[in-house]
């Protein structure tokens, strides 16, 4: 879409100037009419490289503000608000250079001309999730917008809250991991070779072994250091060319979860969402398949991608969903069981939220995990640093002063 910047007349007769970002300068004369003006012109403005990705940053839509806008939409039709009421309260409420405010402007104009919202957002999809659009449009069928709207807010919510709890956990132990690696670097690239001149009267066979292998360590490093982004910037350039073959994803997302502590972590978090996602599908009265086919794309992992993709294409042969979940081998015991009683039951989507909570109480106690073993494991690992450079930086002058 390009960017186009208007003058317009108001029923007073007052000019008005904006900016819209449209398909084609048509749309734009569509959206001034739409808002009871009057179109004097319309001009394209030409972009260049960065204003595009000042753009494409202001542009983006995070998962909080989705959370937010869904839950306040919620509240508002829950109240009685009209739909177009709500979404054009809550276009105003954004700043015009927010990738939402976008969104609106475009859902709230296409919504006014009678197209559903599930269908307006379809193109959005990259933002809201395939669920979420599909929940929409199945809300807005079976006349409960403001029902499923309410649940779509706590699952996101719930999710939102799970992220922070995991960001909040690992941020201290990236910080000093990043920290030590440019620590080491500095060190070998720029320290060390200093000390090294002051070592030459001694002699290699002189010198402590500690110290022998700190200075070799540290001229090849000090000689080859363009060679780290150039492997750095190769492995990312591999792996975004692997990461878009079946084969590579499978085989990573596989390696993922049998890491000790991060892969049950991430085996939870998977379950808690698309058993959440699950239980939300079924709950709007999406078909069973259609909801265990959208699960495989929301599941983030190729291992269980292609696990839901499977147990879809048996439950649409005529098997039962918890003969199809245990089948596929891969599911936890617990889940297999939980899905076989909401099965019998009649209430597979009340059961699956039962799981979902489950595995998000596990997830949270797993980070709380991984974070106890990572910090004491980060102190050893800057103890045995921090002994081994003092060793072999010192044993060297010691052994001098000893000789006198």
């Amino acid at each position: 879409m390009a960017k186009f910047v208007y003058r317009a007349k108001d029923w007073s007769g007052k000019l008005v100037r904006g900016e819209l970002e449209m398909g084609s300068k048509k749309e734009v004369v569509e959206s001034i009419k739409g808002n009871g003006l009057i179109p004097l012109s319309v001009e394209a403005v030409a972009s260049n490289f960065f204003s595009e990705i000042n753009k494409k940053i202001k542009g983006r839509v995070n998962l909080k503000q989705v959370s937010t806008f869904t839950r306040q939409l919620s509240t508002m039709m829950t109240a009685g608000l009209p739909l177009t009421d709500a979404l054009a309260l809550l276009k105003n409420q954004q700043s015009e250079n927010d990738g939402l405010y976008q969104v609106l402007e475009k859902t709230l104009e296409e919504v006014r001309a009678g197209m559903p919202l599930g269908k307006s957002l379809e193109k959005y999809k990259n933002i809201f999730g395939e669920a979420y659009v599909a929940s929409i449009s199945a809300g807005e069928e079976a006349g409960v917008l403001d029902e499923v709207l309410g649940k779509l807010a706590t699952n996101l919510e719930n999710q939102n809250e799970f992220q922070g709890k995991v960001k909040g956990a690992m941020i201290y132990p990236v910080i000093v991991i990043v920290a030590m690696i440019i620590v080491v670097f500095i060190m070998m690239i720029f320290v060390i070779p200093k000390l090294t001149g002051l070592y030459a009267d001694f002699g290699t066979a002189k010198m402590p072994a500690a110290t022998q292998a700190l200075m070799s360590v540290s001229a090849f490093m000090a000689k080859t250091w363009y060679l780290f982004p150039v492997l750095i910037a190769g492995g990312y350039f591999a792996y975004s060319v692997g990461i878009k073959s079946e084969k590579f994803r499978l085989k990573k997302d596989s390696l993922l979860l049998k890491i000790p502590i991060v892969g049950v972590l991430n085996e939870k978090s998977i379950m808690a969402n698309t058993c959440r996602t699950f239980s939300m599908l079924l709950t709007a009265g999406i078909t069973l398949v259609e909801a265990l086919k959208i699960v495989a794309t929301v599941s983030g992992n190729e291992v269980y991608k292609k696990a839901y993709l499977q147990i879809a294409e048996k439950v649409q042969k005529g098997f039962s969903v918890a003969t199809s979940f245990e089948n596929t081998s891969v599911f936890p015991i617990i889940v297999n069981q939980m899905i076989s009683t909401g099965e019998a039951t009649g209430k597979l989507d009340d059961v699956l939220m039962r799981v979902s909570d489950y595995f998000s109480k596990e997830a949270e106690e797993s980070v709380k995990a991984l974070t106890a073993a990572i910090e004491p494991a980060i102190m050893i690992i800057l103890g045995i640093g921090v002994g081994f450079l003092v060793i072999a930086v010192v044993m060297p002058i010691y052994n001098l002063t000893s000789s006198f």
